[in-house]
């Protein structure tokens, strides 16, 4: 009964320990399929699935967001003596308008050399290629479909998104398109405006002129668009300047120690909301990124940050004297104290 009572203790310490240690690491970000926003109860980015209960639930706080949920992994059998024991194909996917179900003739197989491997003549080998087509077409033989292999062609091809990330926005497309939002707008603008949205949500932000750009949209149809996408789904966020910091290092050139006072700046105005609030969070990164530079006796000139970040020199001189003023205040503020 001792022993008992001692192990139980241990095992309270041992928690008190680990959720202790929680706010002092890095929070972990786990996401599975569908679930990728913060957990309602905790906030935390954790998800988990259980395939033998068929279960996503929290890590943190054990929350159970979703049931009965199917399994994509593949179905294996001892059948068959080869290497490759799996029943499936690919797994399902949403960057293919039919998420990747339905069986197709590869044009691979129908080429010289494979074919004649397999005893194929070539009127064989003309009538195969004509029934690929004939199946290809059947597959997109209505509006909706044409549409979802289109815009998730763009999506593929033009995001620069991780393949989670294509799997998110094409997603967010198809349930626009189930609501027939897109009726009647532009494929590659709405998908445009899905892969911002779904960057800014994951905060791995694009800038609006370099989405325009990749899809070949205008900005003011972009902006439009992001701002119907956010009202009908409620995927309003603010972004805020220390997003951009990675990546404006990365285009720069700098040096990762740059980060040090480019975070030790952000920390100092942070709290100052009436300097950086309704500001492009662009040309505040930028500000900040251009004294940190200087700081660390790497200057880069205000040409360069801004062709970056872009913002005019205009904006980017005037949000310095802001921040220079408020740098000012603060340091007579401390010298009178």
């Amino acid at each position: 009964m001792k022993q008992t009572s001692t192990e139980s203790k241990t095992t309270k310490e041992n928690s008190t320990t680990r959720h202790q240690g929680i706010g002092s690491e890095r929070p972990s970000r786990r996401t599975v399929e569908g679930h990728t926003r913060p957990c309602d109860e905790c906030g935390a980015v954790s998800w988990s699935l259980d395939t033998g209960r068929g279960e996503i639930t929290c890590e943190m706080c054990g929350l159970v967001a979703e049931e009965n949920v199917p399994d994509p992994g593949a179905e294996w059998t001892n059948r068959d003596s080869g290497d490759d024991r799996s029943r499936v194909g690919r797994p399902m996917t949403y960057t293919l308008a039919d998420k990747g179900l339905n069986t197709t003739i590869d044009v691979r197989d129908l080429n010289t050399g494979i074919a004649s491997r397999h005893g194929m003549s070539s009127q064989a080998r003309r009538d195969w290629r004509r029934r690929r087509v004939i199946d290809e077409r059947s597959k997109t033989r209505k509006s909706r479909e044409r549409n979802l292999v289109k815009a998730n062609q763009f999506i593929r091809d033009r995001s620069g998104l991780p393949a989670p990330l294509q799997e998110e926005a094409a997603r967010l497309y198809r349930r626009l398109s189930s609501e027939g939002f897109v009726t009647g707008r532009s494929i590659a603008g709405v998908s445009a405006a899905c892969t911002y949205l779904i960057a800014r949500q994951e905060q791995l932000p694009r800038q609006i002129p370099d989405v325009s750009k990749a899809f070949d949209v205008t900005e003011k149809d972009l902006s439009r668009l992001i701002r119907q996408v956010s009202r009908r789904l409620n995927l309003h966020k603010i972004t805020a300047p220390d997003e951009y910091f990675d990546k404006f290092i990365s285009d720069l050139g700098l040096e990762p120690a740059v980060r040090a006072p480019l975070e030790e700046l952000w920390e100092t105005i942070r709290p100052h909301e009436e300097v950086w609030q309704g500001k492009k969070p662009m040309g505040v990164a930028a500000a900040l990124l251009y004294k940190a530079s200087n700081a660390m006796g790497n200057p880069r000139t205000q040409s360069e940050v801004c062709s970056v970040a872009n913002v005019s020199e205009v904006t980017l001189r005037g949000l310095l004297r802001l921040i220079d003023d408020l740098l000012a205040k603060i340091e007579l503020y401390r010298s009178m104290a």
